[in-house]
C-alpha cells in the first residue's frame, strides 16, 4: 500500500475517532498501558518522549512518574487527538502533532521513549523505530507495547468485516509486530540492545453490545470507514461483529479475548 495514502487514512481516521476513544478504549487498555509503565520504571527529573501518544493516557501518567523536575512530550499524527490532549496536559507536559517516522528532534534528546500501541500503525515500522532510537541519549531506555497474535485477538474480525464493504486499509499489517519474535527483531535491528520482551493476556470488558460496537466501530481505527456506511449497512456490521464475539458473551456483556506485547530495551552508552 502506498505509505502517503497509509498515514492519510491514520491521520484522518484518529481524528474521526478521538472524541469517542477514551470511553471506548481506556479501560480495556489500562492494563497493557500499566504494564508498560511498570516496565519503563521513569525516575523523576528524566526527559520522556510519547511516541503516538493519543489523547494522553500514558503521556499524562508519565509526566507524573517524572515529577516536576522532568519533561514528558507527546506526538501523535492526528490533529484531533492533539488538541485534546493539549487541553488537559499538566505544566510538565507538550504535545505536538508529528509523524513517528519523522521525529522533528535533535540525537539524543530524551532519557526515555514510550510508544503505546502506536506502531501498528505507522507504515514504516522500522524508520519509527530507527527514529525512537535516535532521539534517545547514551544509556537511555524505551518501552513499547503493541497488539498481539491475531489467533489471541478474539475482536479481530473487525478488519474482514468493515473491509468486505469498502476497502478501508487501515491497518493491512496490523497484527504482524504481534506475530512471534517479530518486535524483538525489529527493535535489535534498530540497534536497541537488552530487549526483553512479555506476552499479556488481558480481556477486553464490555458491559453491553452497545459498548461493544461503540469500541469497534466509533472510538478505533475503522472508524473514518464506518462513517461512511449507510444505517442499513451499519446495522449489517454491527450484527456480523457481535456475531463474532458471540462466544464471549459474559452476562449481558461480553469478555473478549486480547493479547499485548510489551518490551523495554535500552541504548548502549
Amino acid at each position: 500500500m502506498d505509505a502517503a495514502l497509509q498515514r492519510r487514512i491514520q491521520r484522518y481516521g484518529w481524528d474521526r475517532a478521538a472524541s469517542q476513544y477514551e470511553e471506548c478504549w481506556s479501560r480495556q487498555l489500562r492494563g497493557a498501558q500499566d504494564r508498560l509503565l511498570a516496565v519503563a520504571a521513569l525516575r523523576a527529573g528524566e526527559q520522556v518522549i510519547d511516541v503516538a501518544c493519543g489523547t494522553g493516557l500514558v503521556t499524562f501518567a508519565a509526566a507524573a512518574a517524572v515529577g516536576a523536575t522532568g519533561m514528558v512530550i507527546g506526538t501523535d499524527l492526528s490533529d484531533h487527538m492533539v488538541e485534546l490532549a493539549a487541553q488537559h496536559a499538566p505544566p510538565n507536559v507538550r504535545i505536538v502533532r508529528m509523524d513517528a517516522e519523522k521525529l522533528d528532534f535533535p540525537d539524543a534528546t530524551f532519557d526515555v521513549a514510550l510508544s503505546s500501541l502506536g506502531l501498528m500503525y505507522v507504515p514504516d515500522t522500522d524508520r519509527a523505530i530507527a527514529e525512537m532510537r535516535r532521539v534517545l541519549k547514551p544509556g537511555g531506555r524505551a518501552a513499547v507495547a503493541v497488539w498481539g497474535a491475531r489467533r489471541n485477538c478474539g475482536w479481530a474480525d473487525i478488519f474482514p468485516i468493515v473491509d468486505a464493504r469498502v476497502k478501508s486499509e487501515v491497518c493491512p499489517l496490523f497484527f504482524r509486530l504481534g506475530a512471534g519474535d517479530a518486535l524483538t527483531r525489529e527493535l535489535e535491528a534498530a540497534g536497541f540492545t537488552n530487549v526483553r520482551s512479555e506476552r499479556l493476556a488481558i480481556p477486553l470488558r464490555y458491559d453491553t453490545a452497545d459498548e461493544a460496537c461503540a469500541a469497534a466501530f466509533i472510538g478505533g481505527p475503522v472508524a473514518l470507514a464506518y462513517s461512511r456506511f449507510a444505517a442499513d449497512v451499519r446495522e449489517q456490521v454491527h450484527a456480523e461483529y457481535l456475531d463474532s464475539i458471540a462466544p464471549y458473551r459474559d452476562g449481558a456483556g461480553y469478555s473478549v479475548p486480547g493479547e499485548f506485547v510489551v518490551a523495554v530495551m535500552s541504548v548502549t552508552a
